[in-house]
């Protein structure tokens, strides 16, 4: 090679250096203006997609982001076809299209097109650059620095989500939510040849306000479409047919709390998907909202559905009005602490069926008990006596849970709740107790909506999803067995309003349901678990004040219905599900519990069919406190002749044995007559030496006697009253009026008992060692 030739082979190679160098330099001093992701909004989505709540960027932009792959086809068709047919081969600046611009410029003595590429449009969104010659020039550097830096999938993406759609909408799918309604992976083909035209002039254009001027500008899009090829014509002319509508745009705005909260968890994400199934939670939120305005003014409400299976959340709302100063709309009650009130009672149950205590039809007493210091009662301050377990369970009777939960530990108690993922908030300093049962500890929805799901899912818990990616954790709670036997103690509570029994077209699901209400009437709740979704209800005030006469059965179980009733259901009712295999059926028999034996017909009073777990039947549970003549079965020697029980002294005489099944001492006062007389013990024979059992039946009523009428004075409007004593006791006795607790005395204190109603009326004295009297009176006007 020539000297002259290798000198200027050279000095080119050193211009080229010194221009890369140059260049190098330019582009470290003038970096890349991309986005700031820190200020960046965030969308969330419903599990299809749809927007739930968009948050805009700390400018205020409404931006949803999206990829590529993310967007239709047609859309990118339409913005390449007719922005830049060449984007995927030229290096971010196209030499003719820029030279055909400036001849159409000097030809008409303006700016007639600008020769822009894709590339060197994003270049002008992100640096602002101005509508002249320098701005051009400068456009055209970004525009190369962006193809050295991006890759033409990464520029692309840029477009989409930053190109600007009027106002403060940017990017192609917060335009087609905004202006069509739908998802920009769903587009038509019309509708893709209008977004791809609209950032031309996002004002001039925004069919929301010219909806004439911009279909024009999509039919030229359409019609470059057909002149180029790559749609056909026909494609084209059914394209042409849509009508540009006109829509106000309105930011969405569902499941607002939720979506606050999945933004927060994770700041950093500007999509994030939630399982939210955008129908249900619209529907639902109008029917809270409906509900709720038969309710006190400042009433909120929170409503959860979780799909069984996943435990996804399908609906999340988390208060009655959300930005509803009133209503204080914008505290989520789906997290708070509230009062549980009775909802924890079926994992009572279910622990007490594992630790076998319990069978499905266990005698429990619900009667006055004090358990040391702390004396329950029930709702409504009345006793049923002899109850079954299920019995209890559907009633919540208060004090046979606390006997439940006395047996089972407190302590023990809230551990497995806690392993279950009911972590329950106890007042600052104290341990568990016997109240937890009846609300005394906070607890919050949707760790109770995630504990209900295990009885349709074997006896495992878990903690409720609420993001598509988020882990499944899973708890077991009670064994498979125990959550059947509770779920199907539950299922036979017939729904409100209908009768066990009633005729029902199997059109609506099996619901096993449980209300609670907190002290105070703070807290109104309802759950329901049914083969496929459990939901859960809370009603009240946020701030904590009593609703009276605002309670579970009344306020909250109607809407937990209508919500049961509006979710989706399987074309064919799921099959009854057969008990597992440790579960079966057995007929027990009150008092004693255990299996009928008919080689002792006489120890069995009452007959009843039991679900028992692990084949074993527990014995009707001992008392606490022990007395001389106890629960069980009594065996005594009486007179072959008379029958009357023999004591010391009467050995001569003649015997026979006699085994006497004994009810708890509780009880008795509820008992029929027939079945107190086969529980009783036969009177002392004549002769005999006292055998130490005739005191618990020494009780007397004293002021009235059995069969006695009342009235009023006359001429008076008060009430028939009564002065009472209890003759015979020793301590606390308990005064009942038809199972209603009115009052206390000490040993023979007396105590005046008003009677306003009429009819007739059974009054009960009842003393702590068992003993009791009981006389039945007519109150008349």
């Amino acid at each position: 090679m020539p000297l002259a030739w290798r000198r200027r082979l050279r000095r080119g190679l050193l211009l080229v250096v010194l221009v890369a160098a140059v260049l190098a330099v330019l582009d470290r001093c003038f970096p890349l203006p991309l986005p700031d992701a820190s200020g960046a909004g965030a969308i969330v989505l419903a599990r299809d997609g749809q927007p739930l709540r968009a948050f805009p960027d700390r400018d205020g932009v409404w931006r949803y982001p999206v990829t590529p792959e993310q967007v239709s086809p047609l859309y990118v068709e339409a913005l390449l076809t007719y922005e830049d047919r060449w984007f995927a081969h030229h290096p971010g600046v196209n030499p003719l299209a820029l030279a055909r611009a400036a001849g159409q410029g000097l030809r008409h003595r303006r700016m007639v097109s600008g020769g822009s590429t894709l590339t060197m449009q994003v270049a002008r969104i992100l640096d602002g650059t101005p509508h002249d010659l320098g701005g051009k020039l400068r456009q055209i550097a970004r525009a190369l620095q962006l193809e050295l830096h991006l890759s033409k999938r990464e520029i692309l993406t840029l477009y989409l989500n930053h190109a600007p759609f009027g106002g403060t909408i940017e990017g192609v799918e917060a335009a087609a939510w905004a202006y069509l309604g739908k998802s920009a992976q769903r587009l038509s083909r019309a509708e893709a040849a209008l977004l791809a035209v609209l950032p031309q002039a996002p004002t001039r254009l925004r069919p929301d306000r010219n909806p004439d001027v911009a279909r024009a500008y999509r039919d030229k899009v359409l019609d470059r479409m057909a002149r180029l090829g790559v749609w056909s014509a026909g494609e084209v002319a059914d394209a042409r047919i849509e009508t540009v509508a006109s829509r106000s745009l309105q930011p969405p705005m569902t499941a607002a709390l939720l979506a606050e909260r999945l933004r927060t968890a994770r700041p950093g994400e500007r999509r994030l998907a939630s399982t939210i199934d955008a129908g249900l939670q619209r529907a639902l939120e109008a029917r809270v909202a409906d509900y709720l305005a038969r309710l006190p003014e400042r009433t909120s409400a929170a409503l959860l559905v979780v799909d069984n299976a996943s435990l996804d959340a399908l609906a999340y709302v988390g208060s009655g009005a959300f930005g509803s100063e009133a209503r204080l709309g914008h505290v989520d009650m789906v997290r708070a602490w509230r009062s549980p009130g009775s909802t924890l009672k079926p994992f009572l149950y279910g622990l007490a069926l594992d630790d076998g205590l319990i069978h499905s039809e266990s005698l429990l007493v619900d009667a006055p008990q004090a358990f040391g210091g702390y004396r329950p009662g029930n709702f409504d301050m009345a006793f049923n006596g002899p109850v079954s377990a299920a019995q209890a369970l559907r009633l919540s009777l208060n004090i046979p849970a606390v006997e439940l939960l006395d047996r089972l530990t407190p302590a023990r108690f809230a551990a497995r709740l806690e392993h279950a993922g009911i972590t329950l908030r106890l007042p600052r300093g104290a341990a568990p107790n016997l109240s937890m049962i009846l609300g005394g500890a906070g607890a919050r929805l949707e760790d109770l909506v995630g504990a209900y799901a295990a009885f349709n899912r074997g006896g495992v818990a878990g903690r409720v999803r609420y993001l598509h990616d988020a882990p499944a954790i899973d708890r077991r709670v009670l064994s498979e067995g125990a959550a059947w036997i509770v779920r199907e103690m539950l299922e036979a509570n017939p729904r409100p309003g209908y009768a066990s029994g009633s005729f029902d077209t199997g059109s609506r699901p099996r619901v096993a349901w449980k209300t609670g209400t907190s002290y105070g009437f703070r807290d109104a709740w309802a759950l329901g678990t049914t083969r496929q979704y459990t939901v859960g209800v809370w009603i009240g005030r946020p701030d904590g004040t009593p609703l009276p006469g605002q309670y579970g059965a009344i306020t909250a179980l109607p809407l937990l219905f209508q919500a049961i009733d509006s979710l989706p259901r399987a074309s064919v009712a799921p099959a009854p599900q057969p008990p597992p295999s440790t579960v079966s059926q057995v007929e027990i028999c009150w008092p004693l519990g255990l299996a009928y034996d008919p080689a002792q017909p006489e120890l069995c009073h009452q007959k009843h069919r039991a679900w028992i777990l692990d084949g074993v039947i527990p014995p009707t549970l001992a008392e606490r406190e022990a007395t001389r003549w106890s629960a069980g079965v009594v065996r005594l020697n009486v007179d072959a002749a008379s029958g009357h029980r023999l004591g010391p002294g009467c050995d001569d005489r003649a015997a026979r044995p006699l085994a006497i099944a004994r009810w708890p001492v509780a009880a008795y006062p509820w008992l029929p007559r027939e079945t107190r007389r086969r529980a009783s013990l036969p009177p002392l024979a004549a002769g005999c030496a006292d055998d130490g059992l005739a005191h618990l039946q020494g009780l007397r009523i004293d002021g009235i006697s059995d069969g006695a009428t009342l009235a009023r004075a006359p001429n008076s409007d008060k009430p028939a009253r009564v002065r009472l004593r209890a003759l015979g006791a020793e301590g606390e006795v308990l005064w009942l009026v038809d199972g209603l607790l009115v009052g206390r005395t000490q040993g023979g204190q007396p105590i005046e008992q008003p009677f306003a109603t009429t009819g007739e009326r059974t009054l009960t004295a009842l003393a702590a060692d068992g003993a009791y009297a009981q006389v039945r009176i007519r109150v008349l006007r």
